[in-house]
């Protein structure tokens, strides 16, 4: 008998990976893509994505898809609560033959953190949330309800104060009057947009076939550099931030009544060190910024193989 093989699918809000791994959790093959965000792009569009690109992983494997015993999913924008059928039927005529796992991207990212499905993970990517299982298994999520409704804390929202302060500073002052709150930030993020003067943000906004949520947390990137430089404005929009990531975490803490779970971070805001990781770890009382074991497309292969190793042994 063949050794069996699994397959995480991750979908995120900047891009779409996919993993075939071993039994060891040893990786066959991977691949990453554009996004994949069915709020983002279209249900039917973010279908077509993920089975193609599921197909590709496959050849690049050279593995037939009846050779993965069980593969799980999570996408950003499809939340298990109300999109499971439309997560089994994504990956159904693809695999039909595997066993499949509908989970949100916020579980296959704890279970790739702490290589378990207990504890509290944070995720502060193009969005944030968090989310936590208890011992006994009663799942609580906080946050992560999309860039309409809030997101505090992640790429987008600090994209989104920085243009607003964009805006109020040309309402107040007026445009292109060099004042003390004209300072370097605003320039910069000018000239990475590539427009000329802030009124030219509506063009960018707007008239543009991009997915807006994406281009402007994208700027999330400047300011994390220029708070790097010593930015004021930068490292008080970050600080601004991690405010609002440890409140939603405390939050859950608190609702889920686990006070010694294991914290683990995700998302690109949090995966490195940086000034507002640092300063997240320091609010929730962390002596260092936690590592995780695994990506969460690791993750999402490691639930598959938890659930087929469950289901067998039935």
């Amino acid at each position: 008998m063949n050794d069996p093989l699994f397959m995480g699918i991750d979908g995120g809000g900047t891009s779409l990976r996919i993993a075939i791994t071993d039994g060891d959790t040893q990786v066959i093959k991977s691949l990453k893509t554009s996004a994949s965000n069915p709020n983002l792009v279209g249900h039917d569009q973010a279908q077509r994505h993920i089975r193609a690109t599921i197909q590709d992983c496959l050849r690049a494997a050279e593995v037939s898809s009846c050779a993965i015993q069980s593969a799980a999913i999570g996408i950003a924008g499809a939340s298990v609560g109300h999109s499971r059928d439309w997560l089994i039927a994504t990956a159904e005529p693809v695999l039909p033959d595997s066993l499949l796992v509908a989970a949100s991207d916020l579980e296959i990212a704890l279970v790739g953190a702490l290589a378990k499905r207990y504890g509290v993970l944070l995720l502060a990517g193009t969005g944030s949330a968090a989310f936590g299982v208890s011992p006994g298994g009663r799942q609580l999520q906080i946050g992560g309800w999309g860039y309409l409704l809030g997101d505090p804390g992640s790429s987008y929202w600090i994209g989104m104060q920085v243009l607003k302060q964009m805006i109020d500073c040309h309402d107040r002052v007026g445009e292109g009057l060099k004042t003390s709150t004209n300072d370097a930030l605003f320039e910069h993020v000018l000239q990475a947009l590539g427009i000329s003067r802030t009124r030219l943000i509506v063009d960018w906004l707007y008239r543009n076939q991009s997915p807006p949520a994406t281009r402007i947390a994208d700027i999330a990137r400047i300011i994390s550099n220029l708070a790097e430089d010593g930015n004021w404005r930068a490292i008080n929009i970050l600080q601004g931030a991690a405010i609002q990531l440890v409140r939603q975490t405390k939050m859950l803490i608190r609702h889920l009544d686990c006070p010694d779970a294991e914290i683990a971070f995700a998302g690109g805001l949090l995966d490195n060190d940086n000034l507002l990781s640092e300063d997240v770890a320091r609010r929730l009382g962390l002596a260092k910024r936690p590592v995780a074991r695994h990506p969460p497309v690791i993750g999402a292969a490691l639930l598959a193989k938890m659930e087929w190793k469950r289901v067998t042994a039935a």
